[in-house]
C-alpha cells in the first residue's frame, strides 16, 4: 500500500492549501531532528518533507489526489494522459533540510520559539537568519573543454540548459530550456570561470543559483600548453642532434615553420621560437613563445667501421 501523505501530516483528504502549510510547519518543527532526539526523528522529519513538497504543489497534489502514490511516481497511464505533464514520474530530491529551509526562509526559525521551561532553544543552524530572509541555492558548476584552437581564435559556445520556472501563480513551477551564450576570448586559459547570475532552478523563497562553466583544455595532437606557450616534442635521430636539422612546426593557425636547429641537441635542450605561442588575454596581437623540446632517437646497433669514424670524430 502507498504513502498516505496526508496522515504523515495529520490531515484529512480535505485539507486545504493552508491546513497544509500549517500542518508541516508545526510538525516539522516538533520532528526536527536537531530538537527531537528520538532514533525515528531523521525518518519522520523526512517523510513530512515528501509529504508537504507533493500536497503543496498544486499538480503533483493532483496527480495524488487521483491515482494515488502509484500514479504519481510511476506516471498517469498513457490513456489518461496524453500530452499532459503529469505523465512524467515524480521522484523525491530526499533532501528534507531543503524543504524545510524554503519553507522557513532562514536557517533557524527555532529562534522564535521557547523550551517548554521558557528558555530559548540555540542550537546550531550555523548562524541566525530571520524568517522571510532569503537565501540562495549553492552554485552549479560545469566544466567546458575547449580546443587549443577555440582557445586560440575565440569562438562563440552556445549551450542549452533545462531549469524550473516559476509560473505566474507563484505556486507552480515548468521545466524550460534556455541557451546560455559563452564568447570564448582568444588567451583564455584552463580553470577561467563564466559565471551566469540566478540562472539555476526557481523555487519559492529561494534565490536561485549561479550557474558557472570552469574551461578545460582538451588534450592536442601536437602541442601541449605551457601558460602563455606552446611545447612541441619532435624525434630526431642522434646523428641530426650533433650535426644540425631542420624541424617542420605546422601552427595552430595552419602555417609551416621551417625552424633550423644549429645548436647540438642534449636531452635537456630545448629551441624557444618567439612569439608562435598562445595569444595574451591582455593583449592578443601579443603571443607566448614556442618551445620545442627534442625525442633524441639513438641507433640500436653500430658496425665496426662506424664505431671506428665517431671513435675518431668524437673521442680524438
Amino acid at each position: 500500500m502507498g504513502q498516505d501523505y496526508y496522515a504523515a501530516l495529520e490531515l484529512g483528504r480535505g485539507a486545504t492549501d493552508a491546513d497544509i502549510k500549517k500542518a508541516y510547519r508545526k510538525l516539522a518543527l516538533k520532528n526536527h531532528p536537531l530538537k527531537c532526539k528520538e532514533p525515528w526523528a531523521p525518518e519522520r522529519f523526512r517523510r513530512l518533507a515528501e509529504a508537504y513538497d507533493v500536497l503543496s504543489d498544486p499538480m503533483k497534489k493532483g496527480i495524488y489526489d487521483k491515482f494515488g502514490e502509484e500514479g504519481l511516481k510511476g506516471g498517469i497511464p498513457l490513456e489518461f494522459g496524453g500530452e499532459n505533464p503529469w505523465t512524467a514520474g515524480y521522484v523525491f530530491h530526499n533532501n528534507p533540510d531543503k524543504v524545510f529551509r524554503d519553507f522557513f526562509g532562514g536557517d533557524n526559525p527555532f529562534a522564535e520559539f521557547f523550551a517548554e521551561d521558557g528558555s530559548e532553544l540555540i542550537l546550531p543552524f550555523g548562524g541566525l537568519r530571520g524568517r522571510g530572509a532569503m537565501k540562495q541555492d549553492p552554485p552549479i558548476v560545469r566544466d567546458l573543454y575547449l580546443s587549443l584552437e577555440d582557445l586560440f581564435y575565440g569562438c562563440t559556445k552556445k549551450i542549452k540548459i533545462s531549469r524550473r520556472v516559476m509560473n505566474e501563480d507563484g505556486q507552480t513551477s515548468t521545466i524550460r530550456d534556455k541557451i546560455l551564450t559563452i564568447d570564448v576570448q582568444p588567451g583564455w586559459k584552463q580553470g577561467t570561470r563564466i559565471t551566469f547570475e540566478k540562472e539555476g532552478d526557481q523555487g519559492p523563497n529561494v534565490i536561485p543559483a549561479d550557474i558557472t562553466f570552469v574551461v578545460q583544455e582538451k588534450l592536442h595532437p601536437r602541442f601541449k600548453r605551457a601558460n602563455d606557450n606552446l611545447a612541441y616534442i619532435t624525434t630526431i635521430p642522434l646523428g641530426k642532434a650533433l650535426i644540425g636539422c631542420t624541424v617542420d612546426v605546422r601552427t595552430l593557425d595552419g602555417r609551416l615553420l621551417n625552424i633550423p636547429i644549429n645548436d647540438i641537441v642534449d636531452p635537456k635542450y630545448c629551441k624557444v621560437v618567439p612569439g608562435e605561442g598562445m595569444p595574451l588575454l591582455q593583449d592578443p596581437r601579443r603571443r607566448g613563445d614556442l618551445l620545442i623540446y627534442f625525442n633524441i632517437c639513438f641507433p640500436k646497433k653500430l658496425t665496426p667501421d662506424q664505431k671506428i669514424l665517431l671513435k675518431s670524430a668524437l673521442l680524438s
